[in-house]
């Protein structure tokens, strides 16, 4: 099979869908293992550092409007940068200190149905109806059986992770939301690029309040691996397909890899980690999904319907 061979499967669009799935699923295990050897925001600051200014230079270099111009766009960077970026990332990494990767990433698969809550509050037009509020509160509802904890340990370590975790789920369905009311003629990569190197500024502020020293920092094979595995792969290469899926299926499809993101977070740290798949984790998991599936049921019969008989080209 030759290069061109190559290129036409591994650009197809189902290969995009599964391998971003992959890569941004396989992140939460790379933090686990990455926060053995990094303080928490001095590490994700690093890495949107770096990230951040490879989305960025990509967008200098492929389109002439990559500067904010007007005030929706800078408002729209700054929402970006201080919520999904910033607070969004802090506190998944500090959460990550105490729950596992799986665990976190089926806490952050709650993302799209706190994203349809917030805009059903937030912005006009997008109100819930009685199923809408009932997938919310199910999805809800996923989140306790994931915490499973015993009541006398219940301000235990497990339940302060969760708690973080979920709370930057909050943090990037609020920004995801705030977002939309700006007007920007910007390139997503611009945006996204501008957002993450203010997210990086927010996350080094953060670390250097922690008291967090680059000194603490072990540069052992296994960090140097996570870090080049969540700066590179799960940053720079995950972004650009996410960029393609976006203009290729719309942000309506492309919210559903965010629920095969927790079955890799899941299978990679079980073969890796040797990380046993509990059952509160999995029916927590099928919960959250069965909520999203009242919130966006529309959504998702008019996808089945346009994709009925057709296939992904």
């Amino acid at each position: 099979m030759n290069l061109v061979q190559n290129y036409r499967i591994l650009s197809r669009t189902p290969v995009l869908f599964v391998l971003l799935a992959v890569f941004w699923g396989t992140s939460f295990v790379a933090i686990e293992v990455g926060l053995h050897y990094f303080p928490p925001l001095l590490f994700a600051a690093i890495r949107y550092d770096v990230a951040g200014l490879l989305v960025l230079a990509y967008a200098v270099a492929r389109f002439d409007s990559w500067r904010p111009r007007t005030r929706g766009e800078v408002a729209g960077i700054l929402v970006a940068g201080l919520l999904v970026f910033g607070a969004h990332h802090s506190l998944l990494y500090l959460g990550q200190q105490y729950v596992s990767g799986s665990i976190a990433s089926v806490l952050i698969s709650l993302s799209p149905v706190l994203t349809a809550g917030f805009a059903g509050l937030l912005l006009s037009g997008e109100s819930l109806d009685a199923k809408g509020i009932v997938g919310l509160l199910t999805g809800l509802t996923g989140v306790v059986i994931v915490l499973d904890s015993d009541p006398a340990q219940f301000f235990g370590a497990d339940t302060l992770g969760i708690g973080l975790v979920f709370l930057s789920a909050v943090s990037f369905a609020l920004g995801s939301v705030l977002t939309r009311p700006f007007e920007s003629d910007l390139p997503i990569q611009a945006t996204q690029g501008w957002a993450m190197v203010l997210g990086a500024v927010l996350l080094h502020l953060g670390s250097y309040v922690r008291g967090e020293s680059a000194s603490a920092i072990l540069w052992t094979p296994s960090a140097v691996a996570s870090f080049v595995y969540l700066t590179l792969i799960s940053g720079v290469l995950a972004f650009s397909i996410y960029f393609v899926l976006l203009e290729r299926i719309g942000p309506a499809e492309l919210n559903l890899v965010g629920y095969l993101e927790p079955v890799t977070a899941t299978l990679v740290g079980l073969v890796v980690l040797g990380q046993p798949i509990a059952v509160t984790t999995v029916t927590g998991f099928v919960t959250i999904f069965a909520g999203f599936t009242l919130v966006k049921r529309d959504r998702l019969v008019d996808l089945v319907d346009r994709r009925v008989g057709t296939s992904w080209h």
